[in-house]
């Protein structure tokens, strides 16, 4: 079957991973004789999280040929440079984490080295007094990186925050205009090939069959392709992502939206406030050893900001990642492919990253071991990375008000992320493997935010006076200063370009 092409994908599931996955194909089926077929049963639902994302949607949302305007529009979004931490490091206390670098490298050196060399003697120096992100967030408002193009301090990014609902929606009509076909039915069998185990068809709840050569899992959690027929086996990472369940609750906007996430740490794990145009998404993320799903909501109900718009929808999860997420001719997404906490918005950009490498190695009819191998290891890589990353929040706390936060200061953790923490408290340097979801700037933001400080900088700025660095930071501090206040506000930036009909 060396060099015989696919002609029929067919997708299990919709939510935003089935119709990413269709918008994505769809585009790519273009002038090939490739034929895509999503079913999806809309009694069954989805999660309908997700509703903050990181920047590299911005790029996804381009490459299938979204309007940046009509979208924002269509979604009811807002923008968001970052995350705001509150209660984290300790109570009382606040950071921010901005999709933006700090400062400039100056001489082949990080930034952060100068940084802390002034912070030595300078013990009041803020680190977010580096970013433009930052001093935007500060003062709510919003400016596109592409109004100062020849300002390096303004090269920074930005993502958005969305109904789900309304993205997936929008998604749908995208790829039913180019000729995907949708089956709004459930699965009520999966047929293998004898031989080898592969997929051949599904059987659906009114008697029909779907054939298929490639089936992509979307089916969230219980993955029924990629699980539950393949029985690929899942890696469960609960050991340090002690939270198993949340629940949500949509609320009316009681103030103008903030560009920005704001993630509150409560007793047995944290609560998210997401502003969109028509209203405000919140959830309380937490462990079930340490907090019952009933005080979970009781506590998120006194803490939401307006009116309750839906009853509170609980759901629950297992922190890890599926062993394969290619398996003979199934390939899964969102979901269905593992999960991690939505501390830093990354259950899209997954998604995305998982469509990125089925193009780059879309099989034909032999399946290639080495291409699936490839994925799976990147993949792999990835979930492993982002693990680390969102431990690193627990890990660092100074909490103790809790057994839940006294659990994980305590927690031994992975030996990739313990000598990460490690380098940086020696030496001030960041450790990047190959492509991470988040760069040296995030890992930055995190550590200062939790007040891990190096113990020495590069020697290579020994030479050095430190009244001349503290000459050129205090520069650019300066003009991002004024930068961030003469933007427009955040809300007055939606009203003029991409507001909603029904934006209050």
């Amino acid at each position: 079957m060396l060099d015989q092409p696919i002609k029929k994908v067919v997708i299990v599931g919709g939510g935003t991973a089935g119709w990413m996955a269709a918008a994505s194909l769809s585009q790519f089926a273009a002038g090939k004789e490739l034929s895509i077929t999503l079913i999806e049963s809309t009694a069954i639902g989805t999660v309908g999280v997700g509703e903050a994302t990181i920047p590299s949607i911005v790029h996804y949302n381009h490459t299938i040929g979204l309007d940046e305007l009509d979208f924002i529009r269509a979604t009811r979004a807002s923008f968001k440079l970052g995350i705001q931490f509150e209660d984290w490091h300790k109570q009382g206390e606040q950071f921010f984490h901005p999709f933006a670098d700090y400062g400039i490298n100056f001489n082949g050196i990080e930034f952060q080295h100068y940084f802390y060399r002034l912070k030595k003697n300078n013990p009041s120096e803020h680190l977010h007094d580096y970013s433009i992100a930052c001093q935007l967030a500060k003062h709510n408002r919003f400016a596109q990186p592409r109004e100062n193009p020849n300002n390096p301090l303004a090269d920074y990014s930005y993502a958005y925050h969305f109904d789900a609902t309304l993205y997936a929606k929008v998604l749908r009509e995208l790829s039913l205009s180019r000729g995907v076909i949708h089956l709004d039915e459930k699965v009520a069998q999966v047929n293998l090939r004898e031989a080898d185990g592969f997929i051949t068809s599904l059987l659906l709840a009114n008697g029909q069959t779907v054939e298929g050569d490639l089936f992509i899992d979307c089916t969230g959690f219980k993955g029924l392709l990629i699980e539950e027929t393949l029985k690929t086996g899942y890696e469960d990472w609960q050991e340090w992502l002690l939270c198993d369940a949340a629940v949500a609750v949509q609320c009316a906007n009681t103030r103008e939206p903030t560009p920005y996430t704001r993630v509150t740490a409560l007793n047995a794990g944290w609560m998210w406030q997401i502003p969109l145009q028509h209203r405000m998404g919140n959830g309380y993320v937490f462990s079930s050893r340490f907090l019952s799903k009933e005080s979970a909501t009781e506590t998120l109900l006194e803490k939401i900001s307006g009116t309750p718009l839906t009853q509170p929808k609980p759901f629950v999860f297992q922190a890890g990642r599926r062993k394969k997420v290619w398996n003979k001719n199934c390939y899964a997404l969102g979901l269905a492919s593992g999960f991690l906490e939505p501390l830093e918005s990354t259950s899209i950009s997954l998604i995305q990253t998982g469509i990125t490498h089925l193009l780059t190695f879309f099989p034909d009819m032999s399946f290639d071991p080495a291409m699936i191998n490839e994925v799976n290891r990147r993949h792999q890589h990835e979930m492993e990375r982002i693990r680390d990353f969102i431990i690193l929040h627990y890990k660092l706390t100074q909490r103790d008000d809790t057994e839940f936060w006294r659990y994980c200061q305590s927690m031994t953790i992975p030996d990739s992320l313990q000598h990460k923490i490690d380098l940086f408290k020696s030496c001030g340097h960041i450790v990047q493997h190959e492509p991470e979801a988040f760069e040296k700037s995030s890992w930055l933001s995190i550590y200062h935010g939790f007040a891990v400080t190096p113990e020495r900088t590069d020697n290579r700025i020994d030479h050095f006076k430190d009244a001349d660095i503290k000459v050129q930071l205090e520069k650019i501090k300066a003009s991002l200063a004024e930068a961030g206040q003469q933007a427009t506000r955040h809300e007055d930036f939606i009203r003029k370009h991409c507001a909603a009909p029904d934006f209050e």
